[in-house]
């Protein structure tokens, strides 16, 4: 019998939080547990994704490659941009009983930017297989999403080089 999966959060406006969720997900597939990875708004194009690709047991997904910050985009993109969120979030729910942990990647940023609702996630993690661990991940944290939570860990920036103008550097932020 399976032990009963828990939920994480990885939160907060610091560095870390996909690295903590890929290396999570190295762990699991290193110990034979099947990982579903899905990143919501990323590109597709960032360190963590090509190699996790590789990895037996792990499924990796992008969804909708969204290649522009929400606050960037005009109406038309951003709703074109919340039907791909809910989507990938529908077909994570649907995939879930394949995988032992399931990553979403940045899907709290997409419930801060109001393209998935608390509700939606908050039904998600109450229908989710009782063995699959969730991790969320994400700059925002509601109350009730951080009472449903086992694990909830914050990333505080003290400095980060972002706020001197220096880009998100390939290998590092991306």
């Amino acid at each position: 019998m399976k032990e009963k999966g828990c939920i994480h959060i990885y939160c907060g406006d610091g560095k870390g939080k996909t690295t903590a969720a890929a290396g999570l997900a190295l762990r699991a597939a290193g110990n034979g547990l099947r990982v579903y990875f899905v990143q919501f708004l990323k590109d597709g194009t960032s360190g963590e994704a090509g190699i996790l690709k590789t990895l037996p047991g792990v499924v990796w997904d992008v969804g909708f490659p969204v290649k522009k910050f929400t606050f960037q985009m005009n109406e038309e993109e951003l709703e074109q941009t919340r039907k791909a969120c809910r989507k990938l979030l529908e077909q994570t729910a649907s995939r879930l009983k394949e995988f032992d942990v399931a990553v979403l990647d940045e899907v709290l940023y997409a419930l801060r930017a109001g393209l998935l609702e608390e509700g939606e996630v908050l039904e998600f993690l109450k229908n989710r297989p009782e063995y699959t661990e969730v991790v969320l991940t994400g700059n925002y944290l509601t109350s009730a999403l951080e009472d449903a939570a086992d694990y909830v860990t914050e990333m505080k920036k003290i400095r980060h080089p972002y706020d001197r103008g220096t880009a998100a550097r390939k290998g590092i932020e991306r």
